[in-house]
């Protein structure tokens, strides 16, 4: 299984700076055993997917999408728009979604089920706060944002056209990262999670890490077992570190 590297650029870059980094990025090449998904702001997704055109190893998606082919839905943004801007990827459930802007598991569940039956690939994340961890509650909560999440979903698109990325939320943006044990137990429960409820297929589904991921500790998260690749923050913003990521 190709290792899969995601750079998840939030609300930064402009549409040419996004073109920019994106033509660096290109320039350094990826590697037979690495896939690629960028997901830039959603201004800036149709530049960062023509400097890929064509590519078979770099894709691009949207950071978020709402679970309506259109209508009256001030400020968002629909499966036919991410397409058209070039869009293959969507993100779903992300930490900020979650706990910033106050997205429920019902929500995210929506959400991901809507944009894999409309042909989208669907990055769904999930994690545990600090609170949540410290009182024992990993797998509670892992297996309740999972099992939400896969009660609607089209079981003939999970295995080619989904992932899992495992955030915990105490390591987003915070510097801190899970110590190899944490992580570990965390993609064993999701691992677990996911083959208990639909079988063979959960257990090829890739299971990302994602939280403060940067070049001095890529190697050993990308190198520990049931890890199957990397969702990066900060570290993606600049092309040269997160080619090193890439190349990690």
């Amino acid at each position: 299984m190709q290792k899969i590297i995601a750079a998840n650029w939030k609300m930064y870059k402009t549409r040419s700076e996004a073109a920019q980094t994106a033509r660096d990025l290109a320039e350094s090449g990826v590697p037979a055993n690495r896939r690629v998904v960028i997901f830039p702001p959603f201004t800036a997704i149709a530049e960062v997917a023509d400097v890929f055109a064509g590519s078979t190893t770099v894709a691009v998606g949207g950071q978020d999408v709402y679970p309506a082919s259109e209508g009256a839905f001030t400020g968002e943004i629909s499966t036919a728009m991410l397409r058209e801007a070039g869009a293959s990827w969507v993100l779903t459930g992300h930490s900020e979604r979650r706990h910033v802007l106050g997205e429920q598991d019902d929500f995210v569940a929506a959400k991901t089920s809507f944009a894999l039956a409309q042909s989208l690939n669907v990055m769904l994340c999930i994690g545990e706060t600090l609170r949540e961890r410290e009182a024992g509650q990993l797998q509670a909560v892992l297996r309740r944002q999972i099992t939400t999440a896969f009660v609607r979903l089209p079981s003939d698109r999970l295995e080619k056209y989904f992932a899992i990325a495992y955030e915990p939320v105490w390591a987003i943006g915070t510097g801190k990262v899970a110590e190899s044990a944490e992580v570990l137990e965390a993609h064993a429960v999701t691992r677990k999670t996911l083959c208990d409820i639909v079988g063979k297929i959960g257990c090829k589904i890739p299971v990302l890490y994602g939280g403060s991921v940067k070049l001095d500790n890529a190697a050993a998260l990308i190198a520990l077992d049931n890890v199957d690749g990397l969702l990066v923050g900060g570290a993606s913003l600049a092309a040269q570190s997160f080619a090193q990521i890439v190349n990690a």
